[in-house]
């Protein structure tokens, strides 16, 4: 069995009657729905994060090491290319 936490959060009156009214229809504890969104909002942003790190590596942005290299690429390409025109 999982170890539970008490904790105590302050919302908006608004926000805390819309969650009791969503724990009855779902017939869950007010506490087993406010884990439940807080579960959502952590994997989102888990995702989220993950989503960046793929998009960066994906990305077309050379980090220094490769802007060296490509560097040294085009000059011995240079010098390969003189010889023969």
């Amino acid at each position: 069995m999982a170890t539970t936490v008490k904790t105590a959060i302050s919302i908006q009156k608004s926000l805390f009657e819309q969650a009791e009214s969503l724990a009855q229809e779902l017939n869950v504890s007010r506490s087993e729905l406010f884990g439940l969104a807080i579960e959502t909002f952590v994997k989102n942003h888990q995702n989220q994060i993950l989503l960046q790190e793929i998009n960066k590596a994906y990305s077309d942005e050379q980090d220094s090491s490769d802007k060296v290299r490509l560097s040294k690429m085009r000059k011995h390409h240079r010098k390969v290319v003189r010889d023969k025109w």
